[in-house]
This record gives structure tokens, C-alpha cells and sequence, in this order.
């Protein structure tokens, strides 16, 4: 594969690293969002309890203490939403590594392509510039036996 299409495939293989680090880092992103959320939620449902808990102290009807209960249900079930996203962001962030880890090994093996083209073509032009120094020295040498 010629010298051009090569960094032409190197600069393709690198747009598509960026893309993946990008995905990568929005999964990140999500991810702790999501952590963030349930330590939201959670934090608010024991603020929540600790109302109820200084409520039922004072005395408390059965209905708000009832409305209290279904609002701290509702939190529950928040959590668990909250933990489903959780996962599912989990999942994606390892997916999204793998991805980008598989397109930097990508990139990795058209770098050793093109160290070993650069190489190639570097052995070619030394031995043609020694054969040039080759040829200037035969035909040096032979002017000079002519002359003597």
C-alpha cells in the first residue's frame, strides 16, 4: 500500500478513535450523572424519614401518615429506576471502552504499517543515493585511469 493512502487510512482510523473517545466519555458522563441521581434521591428520602420519624413524635393522623408512606414508596421506586439506569449506564461505559479500545489497537497497527513502509522507503532511497555515490566514484576513477 502506497506511502499516501496509508496516513489517508491513519487519519481515518484517528477521526475514528476521537469518535469513540467522545462516546466514551458521554457514557462516563451519564454514568456518574446517574450516581449522582440515586445519591440524590436517596438523600432526600432519608430527609423525608427523618420528617415522618419528628411528625410521628408530635402525633400524626393516619392519612398524612399514610400520604407520608406512599410519597417514601414513590422515592423507592424512584431508587430502583434510578439503579436500573445505573446498570444500564454501567454496561454502556464498558461497552463504549472496549470500542474505543479496539479502534486505538486499530490505529496502533497502521502506525507499525507505516514505520515499516517509512523504513522501507527510507532502505530504497539510501541504497539508490549509494549507488549513485557508486557510480560517481567508478566514473571519477575511470577519468582518471584515461588520464594517466
Amino acid at each position: 500500500m502506497p506511502l499516501k493512502q496509508l496516513n489517508t487510512l491513519h487519519r481515518y482510523e484517528q477521526d475514528k478513535e476521537k469518535s469513540a473517545s467522545q462516546a466514551l466519555q458521554t457514557a462516563e458522563f451519564e454514568y456518574q450523572q446517574n450516581i449522582e441521581r440515586l445519591k440524590s434521591v436517596t438523600d432526600y428520602r432519608l430527609e423525608y424519614m427523618k420528617r415522618l420519624n419528628a411528625r410521628s413524635l408530635e402525633g400524626i393522623d393516619s392519612a398524612t401518615f399514610s400520604h407520608f408512606h406512599a410519597f417514601i414508596a414513590k422515592l423507592d421506586n424512584a431508587a430502583e429506576q434510578v439503579d436500573i439506569a445505573i446498570m444500564q449506564s454501567k454496561s454502556m461505559v464498558e461497552k463504549r471502552k472496549k470500542q474505543w479500545l479496539a479502534q486505538r489497537q486499530k490505529i496502533q497497527a497502521v502506525e507499525l504499517l507505516l514505520d515499516k513502509k517509512r523504513s522501507a522507503l527510507e532502505t530504497k532511497a539510501n541504497k539508490l543515493e549509494q549507488k549513485m555515490f557508486d557510480e560517481i566514484a567508478t566514473q571519477q576513477f575511470v577519468r582518471r585511469r584515461m588520464l594517466l
